[in-house]
């Protein structure tokens, strides 16, 4: 009976672990702030771990899709004054951004000629 527990508990935590998924948006900002920021705002919406990449933009997050997914990660960070992939964010949350961290609001497809 005891080795039937291990086990049943043992696989339930395995399959747990496997469980988390990964996504990479790009999202705008400019400096080590906007880093710190991005980053907070994901892990609040329920991201397990959460990098973002000053130099492409990119961040990569991993999360639970019983807790959460990219969509209300994205909706978060955007509330917070970063543009995502697929999520504006509005502009009064933009212009509580400090100084430093305004990027230009392009869209993160357009490039500049």
């Amino acid at each position: 009976m005891i080795i039937l527990l291990i086990s049943f508990f043992t696989s339930r935590f395995s399959s747990a672990q496997t469980s988390f998924k990964t996504a990479t948006v790009k999202v705008n900002g400019k400096c080590v702030m906007c880093k710190k920021h991005i980053e907070t705002s994901a892990r609040k919406a329920g991201a397990r771990s959460a990098s973002w990449d000053q130099t492409t933009k990119f961040l990569q997050i991993s999360y639970d899709p019983s807790i959460t997914n990219p969509v209300k990660i994205q909706t978060a960070i955007a509330g917070t004054g970063y543009d995502t992939e697929y999520v504006k964010a509005n502009e009064i949350n933009y212009q509580k951004l400090d100084d430093c961290c305004r990027y230009d609001r392009m869209t993160l497809n357009e490039t500049k000629e």
